[in-house]
């Protein structure tokens, strides 16, 4: 069959097809190709791969790759200065992986903490796909969020804080960035302990969702740091199935606890006890979330919370929904 005839025979229903047909579903990207050059790698070498902050980039186009600059320009671009003398919070929320529960655990964590603790002109999100369409955003790449971490450092004020929200796949060497077939990369606690240093960010609070996520806490341990991950060095986290809303620790962290007017430390101890009970509901392996604030970090706390925003409702479907 030519496509001449094609066309003779088809033109006649385009109309009826325009009207009666559906728009297809959209598919957000796939994991189904092995990774190049980390698939070969053992723990070890994968450990000083995550050091380097390694990424890998296959077969992206230079549309892809423009666009992709575009991006990150314009986001950077848009984060305004701290204010001298006040205790600004600078907010990074960043989805590593393009797993959809990331890109929406991601994007609503920057919502709650932006609002939180007002940095609505001072938040950047780099992230994957919601699961409705392409991401518009840039990608949560080592490479990405070592740029907007510089960025940051450039607009900060020695009182001001970095909030880092984290959320992708992880391993005993670290976080996993694993954007469809095309972007891999690691990024390990020596490597972010490391730009950290470099940059001079010294106020930091850090919230790691990603299995295995304890490694961060040793490296990243200061007086002025506060940290709360998901799991220990060597426990899983749950609810990191792609078509879920929340990761475990997002929903308990994010969607509950820091919705409310209290404390980080208390928020904490919140959040850590209902991942518990979810845990003990599902018969599962407890996480075991580790948590660390540094003396100097209840100052800058008790600066950056002494007004708080009234509760928000929690959104999207519970992360217990996977225990189902």
């Amino acid at each position: 069959m030519n496509s001449n005839f094609w066309l003779r025979c088809a033109l006649p229903f385009v109309a009826l097809a325009a009207v009666s047909a559906s728009p297809l579903p959209y598919n957000p990207p796939k994991h189904t190709q092995s990774p190049p050059l980390f698939d070969k790698l053992t723990p070890a070498e994968l450990a000083v791969e995550g050091q380097r902050g390694t990424t890998v980039e296959r077969a992206r186009s230079a549309r892809w790759q423009l666009g992709e600059n575009r991006r990150l320009t314009a986001a950077l671009a848009r984060i305004g200065p701290g204010r001298k003398g006040i205790v600004d919070a600078f907010v990074l929320s960043a989805g590593l992986d393009s797993d959809p529960v990331f890109g929406r655990e991601a994007r609503e964590a920057a919502r709650v903490l932006s609002r939180r603790y007002a940095a609505a002109t001072r938040t950047i999100v780099l992230a994957g796909s919601d699961g409705h369409a392409d991401t518009s955003l840039p990608t949560a790449s080592p490479a990405n969020i070592a740029a907007a971490l510089a960025r940051i450092a450039e607009l900060m004020g020695p009182e001001d804080v970095l909030v880092l929200y984290v959320t992708a796949h992880g391993g005993p060497f670290g976080i996993v960035y694993n954007d469809g077939n095309e972007g891999f990369g690691v990024l390990g606690p020596a490597r972010l302990s490391a730009l950290l240093s470099e940059l001079n960010i010294k106020n930091r609070m850090l919230l790691i969702s990603a299995c295995y996520s304890g490694v961060f806490v040793g490296p990243l341990v200061t007086p002025s740091t506060a940290i709360l991950t998901a799991a220990s060095t060597d426990r899983t986290s749950f609810g990191c199935k792609s078509d879920n809303d929340w990761t475990f620790f997002g929903d308990a962290v994010i969607n509950h606890a820091l919705r409310k007017p209290e404390g980080f430390a208390a928020a904490g101890n919140e959040a850590v006890a209902m991942i518990a009970g979810w845990e003990t509901t599902g018969n599962l392996i407890p996480s075991q979330p580790q948590s660390y604030i540094g003396d100097d970090a209840k100052r800058w706390l008790a600066a950056l919370e002494k007004t708080l925003p009234p509760l928000t409702p929690s959104v999207g479907r519970p992360a217990t929904d996977a225990l189902k």
